[in-house]
Protein backbone atom coordinates (compact mmCIF):
# COMPACT_ATOMS: atom_id res chain seq x y z
CA UNK A 1 0.00 0.00 0.00
CA UNK A 2 1.47 3.59 -1.37
CA UNK A 3 2.14 6.12 1.92
CA UNK A 4 -0.56 8.70 2.48
CA UNK A 5 2.39 11.31 2.70
CA UNK A 6 4.66 11.23 -0.22
CA UNK A 7 7.04 14.11 -1.52
CA UNK A 8 9.45 14.75 -4.86
CA UNK A 9 12.53 17.10 -4.21
CA UNK A 10 14.14 19.26 -6.97
CA UNK A 11 17.56 20.73 -7.22
CA UNK A 12 16.71 23.93 -9.21
CA UNK A 13 21.08 24.45 -9.37
CA UNK A 14 21.15 21.95 -11.77
CA UNK A 15 17.99 20.76 -13.03
CA UNK A 16 18.49 17.34 -11.02
CA UNK A 17 16.39 15.57 -8.96
CA UNK A 18 17.55 15.87 -5.19
CA UNK A 19 18.51 12.37 -4.55
CA UNK A 20 20.17 11.06 -0.90
CA UNK A 21 18.50 14.26 0.83
CA UNK A 22 17.20 13.77 4.35
CA UNK A 23 13.63 14.17 5.10
CA UNK A 24 11.65 13.91 8.53
CA UNK A 25 8.00 13.78 8.82
CA UNK A 26 6.59 15.50 12.25
CA UNK A 27 3.29 15.28 13.69
CA UNK A 28 2.17 19.00 14.64
CA UNK A 29 -1.01 18.06 16.36
CA UNK A 30 -1.39 18.80 19.88
CA UNK A 31 -4.00 16.35 20.12
CA UNK A 32 -1.72 13.60 19.12
CA UNK A 33 -1.23 10.75 21.97
CA UNK A 34 2.41 12.13 22.91
CA UNK A 35 2.83 12.18 26.38
CA UNK A 36 4.71 15.53 28.37
CA UNK A 37 8.18 14.76 28.07
CA UNK A 38 8.16 12.18 24.88
CA UNK A 39 9.47 12.77 22.01
CA UNK A 40 6.60 13.49 18.81
CA UNK A 41 5.73 11.46 16.38
CA UNK A 42 8.12 11.48 13.11
CA UNK A 43 9.12 9.40 10.29
CA UNK A 44 12.27 9.82 8.39
CA UNK A 45 13.48 8.92 4.99
CA UNK A 46 16.23 9.34 1.92
CA UNK A 47 14.59 10.51 -1.37
CA UNK A 48 15.46 8.17 -3.65
CA UNK A 49 17.37 8.84 -7.49
CA UNK A 50 14.49 10.06 -8.57
CA UNK A 51 14.31 13.00 -5.70
CA UNK A 52 11.22 11.36 -4.28
CA UNK A 53 10.01 9.67 -0.62
CA UNK A 54 7.58 6.98 -1.22
CA UNK A 55 7.67 5.23 2.33
CA UNK A 56 8.96 6.68 5.67
CA UNK A 57 10.68 4.60 8.49
CA UNK A 58 9.78 5.34 11.98
CA UNK A 59 11.45 6.43 14.61
CA UNK A 60 8.80 4.49 17.04
CA UNK A 61 7.17 1.22 16.95
CA UNK A 62 3.81 3.05 15.14
CA UNK A 63 3.12 3.21 11.10
CA UNK A 64 2.12 6.26 9.34
CA UNK A 65 -0.91 4.24 8.56
CA UNK A 66 -1.44 3.68 12.15
CA UNK A 67 -0.50 7.44 13.49
CA UNK A 68 -3.60 8.92 11.19
CA UNK A 69 -5.92 6.26 12.80
CA UNK A 70 -5.92 7.97 15.97
CA UNK A 71 -7.79 11.22 14.15
CA UNK A 72 -11.51 11.51 13.06
CA UNK A 73 -12.15 11.61 9.12
CA UNK A 74 -12.35 15.39 8.20
CA UNK A 75 -10.06 16.21 10.76
CA UNK A 76 -7.32 18.37 9.44
CA UNK A 77 -3.92 17.26 11.42
CA UNK A 78 -0.83 19.62 11.29
CA UNK A 79 2.25 17.84 9.95
CA UNK A 80 6.01 18.75 8.62
CA UNK A 81 8.49 17.67 6.31
CA UNK A 82 12.06 18.69 7.45
CA UNK A 83 14.66 18.89 4.59
CA UNK A 84 18.34 18.99 5.48
CA UNK A 85 19.55 20.89 2.74
CA UNK A 86 22.64 22.56 4.00
CA UNK A 87 24.34 19.16 4.67
CA UNK A 88 23.16 18.00 1.21
CA UNK A 89 24.64 20.80 -0.97
CA UNK A 90 27.81 20.92 1.21
CA UNK A 91 28.02 17.19 0.33
CA UNK A 92 28.01 18.53 -3.00
CA UNK A 93 30.23 20.82 -2.89
CA UNK A 94 27.88 23.87 -2.89
CA UNK A 95 27.32 26.34 -0.49
CA UNK A 96 23.55 26.98 0.77
CA UNK A 97 21.79 29.86 2.66
CA UNK A 98 19.50 27.30 4.18
CA UNK A 99 20.95 24.99 6.82
CA UNK A 100 17.18 23.22 6.57
CA UNK A 101 13.80 23.76 4.51
CA UNK A 102 10.22 22.78 6.89
CA UNK A 103 7.36 22.85 4.54
CA UNK A 104 3.81 22.91 7.51
CA UNK A 105 0.88 21.64 5.88
CA UNK A 106 -2.57 19.95 6.86
CA UNK A 107 -4.27 16.18 6.26
CA UNK A 108 -7.39 15.74 6.30
CA UNK A 109 -8.11 11.78 6.95
CA UNK A 110 -9.81 10.39 4.55
CA UNK A 111 -8.83 12.55 1.70
CA UNK A 112 -6.82 11.17 -0.95
CA UNK A 113 -2.94 10.75 -0.14
CA UNK A 114 -1.00 13.88 -0.15
CA UNK A 115 1.88 14.90 -1.96
CA UNK A 116 4.30 18.03 -1.17
CA UNK A 117 6.75 18.59 -4.49
CA UNK A 118 9.75 21.08 -3.24
CA UNK A 119 11.94 22.88 -5.47
CA UNK A 120 15.34 23.93 -4.14
CA UNK A 121 18.02 25.57 -4.78
CA UNK A 122 21.04 27.28 -2.59
CA UNK A 123 19.30 30.25 -2.14
CA UNK A 124 15.85 29.43 -3.01
CA UNK A 125 13.13 27.04 -2.54
CA UNK A 126 9.39 26.76 -3.10
CA UNK A 127 6.51 24.28 -2.27
CA UNK A 128 2.79 23.45 -3.91
CA UNK A 129 0.87 20.72 -3.13
CA UNK A 130 0.95 17.98 -5.99
CA UNK A 131 -1.26 15.43 -6.99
Amino acid sequence: MASPITCHVLNTLSGTPAAGLNATLTLLSASDSNSVGQSPVSFTALTNEDGRVKDWTSTADKSLFDTLEQFATGERVPWSIKFEIGEWYDRQGVESFWPEVEVKFYVKKGERHYHVPVLVGPWTYTTYRGS
